[in-house]
């Protein structure tokens, strides 16, 4: 059974919460103001955590909503933090043919987390991601932006240690 996805209390500041306040000002009356908006508190925060996306809601006076169906529609968009260390493991079609699918497995055992989830201390966050283009490398991770290819599941505890 895979542990459930670790939930981050979300932690703004108030010079974040003062930052996204002077974006919401400087966009709101504007047609289409919710993207940028939206685009801005993600750079301020890191993602969207939902108080955030509260927040814009209320200011704008448009139901929640309509701005989570936008955060969820567009893939830019991010619900979750992602740890100091993000790892993406590559399930295009040559990846996975190659066992991505067993790498994305040790490293959901390795972890303790599921895809789609962040470790408690906040240093690992792992996520599927579609082709990056590395297929002559295939199996494919990337931490950060360090590319890993050419992978075999026992060759993850030693990728990990790296960045521990």
């Amino acid at each position: 059974m895979k542990k459930p996805m670790t939930t981050v209390a979300f932690k703004g500041t108030e010079e974040q919460l003062a930052a996204l306040d002077a974006v919401i000002a400087a966009h709101k009356d504007q047609a289409g103001c919710l993207m940028p908006i939206l685009q801005k508190a993600q750079d301020i925060y890191g993602y969207l955590p939902e108080e955030v996306q509260r927040h814009i809601a209320l200011a704008l006076d448009i139901p929640y909503s309509e701005v989570f169906g936008v955060v969820t529609f567009y893939a830019q968009f991010l619900l979750n933090p992602k740890g100091t260390h993000p790892v993406a493991v590559c399930l295009g079609t040559a990846c996975y043919v190659k066992g991505s699918g067993l790498i994305m497995d040790k490293l959901e055992q390795l972890l303790g987390i599921p895809n789609g989830g962040i470790t408690e201390d906040l240093k690992f966050s792992l996520d599927a991601t579609r082709c990056i283009g590395a297929c002559g490398l295939a199996p494919v991770l990337t931490i950060g932006e360090d590319v890993y290819g050419r992978l075999e599941p026992s060759m993850m505890e030693g990728i990990l240690a790296k960045y521990k």
